[in-house]
């Protein structure tokens, strides 16, 4: 069973973007730790001015909600994640934006079931946006987990629209960023309580959300 992680951006409140998607709040991130940990989610058109030209070591699956996408659709780039197998949940984007691009438009947790279910060494990353990863999280793993300094009041949420159905998660690595935010891997450790499904089995869009990848 292949390992689902969720990437993200968060406030010291919970919120991962502003509620018109926006993001340009949260200070810069470490882009060492991006290159060292999670270089995959460097996006395909600058990996090679960060040297960058080398297998996939972590995920070789990128999924993300419409918003994520948008934001490289509308720079005229279809394949953002181009060295990655590449899904993009939504009902509204045209199935055909990019041959070699997957569009979910019906029972996003189904398809993810069935990429988790795949054989391989490598895992699965979610970028963005919330909305999506509400819809996702009885299927998440882990969860790394960007912490900045930073209140937003208001916002997006780190589940949006998830169905109360409590989890555990523990802490298995963090690292300090310079200026009092942080990195933390969370894994899950208890499935024990049952995780309800949304009403609907349609993909929702994400609403314009963030990828939080530098």
């Amino acid at each position: 069973m292949r390992t689902l992680t969720y990437v993200v951006g968060v406030t010291l409140d919970g919120y991962v973007c502003a509620e018109d998607g926006s993001i340009d709040f949260f200070p810069e991130g470490d882009t060492d730790f991006h290159l060292r940990e999670i270089p995959e989610i460097v996006p395909t058109h600058i990996r090679a001015q960060f040297g960058l030209d080398v297998p996939n070591g972590r995920f070789d699956t990128m999924l993300q909600g419409r918003g994520s996408y948008e934001l490289a659709l509308r720079e005229g780039i279809t394949r953002p994640f181009a060295h990655m197998r590449e899904y993009v949940f939504s009902r509204t984007l045209s199935a055909d934006v990019e041959p070699t691009l997957t569009v979910v438009a019906d029972d996003p947790l189904g398809a993810v079931r069935a990429l988790k279910a795949e054989s391989g060494p490598l895992g699965i990353c979610l970028v963005g946006g919330p909305s999506i990863a509400g819809v996702l999280l009885p299927e998440i793993d882990e969860i790394l987990l960007k912490r900045y300094p930073v209140i937003a009041g208001s916002g997006k949420s780190l589940f949006e629209g998830a169905d109360f159905a409590p989890a555990v998660f523990a802490r298995t690595n963090r690292h300090d960023i310079d200026g009092g935010g942080d990195y933390s891997l969370w894994r899950r450790v208890d499935r024990r309580t049952p995780a309800r499904e949304s009403t609907s089995a349609s993909s929702p869009d994400d609403q314009r959300t963030g990828a939080q990848a530098e």
